[in-house]
């Protein structure tokens, strides 16, 4: 199978390779978030960046430092993990492929330099290299419920993969490799490949019947997914069982950095707040409105939006809460709303 991120020889200059640009004639925020709902919306992804780890010791070594289990990751398979410091507070987050020959490191661009530099500081002894091989490897991602039949009309071969699997192939004569996103119900996926690349295929997709989604749009469809953000929802203050992200961490994988929080947190009864939802019966509040209940105040919210829905404006927030006031449908105030706690996903908004 060909690979399109093959960590021999890679040259890092930032000035080797364009990365593409922003794309052209995005659709409108209601009819590409109605895109990633309902159809099909493809987004370039340039605000991530690919870290590939290289070396004998780079499975043992990256188990040691995330909180899911690296050691038994299968070729061709990833998994969400969080990077902690000692005392298990979280320094940032990532996606983790087994790619054969090399560990694939995909995080948000913002986060890339700090968690190569923290890489750097942990390889001792250890047969390990760190290489930025985000200038020689673009992403375009493609989203919603008709996604398959657009990459099938778009000239790929589509099989059934888990989430957060990855299936090299070729398209065009071009190695491409096809990623599956997380979400058993809601249905995404990256491609990966060449930056020359990057216009023909999102040109491509277009014509196949997908829409053009904006950065603005993005984040909208994140908050309804309940996604947490590093920096806006996931800062260095937090531990990693307030996040409600339990798909990130693994508790028979071994040692790691922070290890000994995290499994203090599991045996005495875990945390004091959550991660969660709300919808609002009003405006859109700002990040770090108050949340209050019973005239206190019991959290705070991190993100915020107004969902364009087919019945109409929906306004919702993600943000932290107390634990005792985090069961879906409580009544909550924010900013002198009302509001009430929501699972995540937002129920109503992704079509099956």
């Amino acid at each position: 199978m060909p690979s399109t991120a093959s960590p021999s020889g890679t040259d890092l200059s930032p000035s080797d390779l364009s990365r593409g640009n922003p794309p052209a004639g995005a659709a409108s925020v209601s009819d590409g978030f109605r895109a990633l709902t309902a159809t099909a919306g493809v987004f370039d992804m340039n605000s991530r960046a690919k870290i590939l780890l290289t070396g004998a010791d780079r499975v043992r070594w990256l188990n040691g430092m995330v909180t899911n289990n690296i050691r038994d990751l299968a070729v061709g398979h990833g998994v969400y993990a969080f990077l902690l410091n000692p005392q298990g507070h979280i320094l940032g987050d990532l996606y983790a492929y087994n790619r054969g020959e090399f560990l694939l490191v995909d995080t948000e661009a913002s986060q890339a330099e700090e968690i190569m530099s923290i890489f750097d500081h942990y390889i001792i002894m250890d047969d390990v290299e760190v290489a930025n091989g985000s200038d020689k490897l673009a992403a375009v991602g493609i989203a919603g419920p008709q996604s398959v039949d657009v990459l099938q009309a778009a000239g790929f071969d589509v099989p059934e993969l888990e989430p957060l699997q990855v299936l090299d192939r070729v398209w065009q004569d071009a190695g491409v490799t096809l990623v599956r996103g997380e979400g058993e119900h809601i249905l995404s996926y990256e491609i990966w490949l060449a930056p020359p690349n990057l216009g023909p295929l999102r040109d491509t997709l277009g014509k196949a019947g997908a829409v053009t989604v904006s950065l603005e749009t993005l984040e909208l469809y994140r908050i309804a997914r309940g996604i947490p953000r590093y920096g806006p929802d996931i800062r260095g203050r937090d531990l990693p069982q307030e996040t409600e992200q339990q798909r990130a961490l693994h508790f028979n994988k071994g040692c790691y950095v922070g290890q000994e929080i995290v499994e203090r947190i599991r045996s005495r009864g875990g945390v004091h707040r959550k991660f969660t939802g709300f919808e609002i019966a009003g405006s859109v509040p700002p990040p770090g409105a108050r949340i209050q209940a019973q005239g206190r105040e019991i959290g705070e919210v991190t993100s915020a939006t107004s969902l364009p829905l087919p019945e109409g404006e929906r306004t919702v927030a993600l943000g932290y809460i107390q634990r005792q006031w985090g069961d879906p449908g409580r009544t909550v105030e924010i900013g002198g709303v009302r509001a009430t706690v929501s699972d995540l996903p937002f129920s109503g908004v992704f079509r099956k």
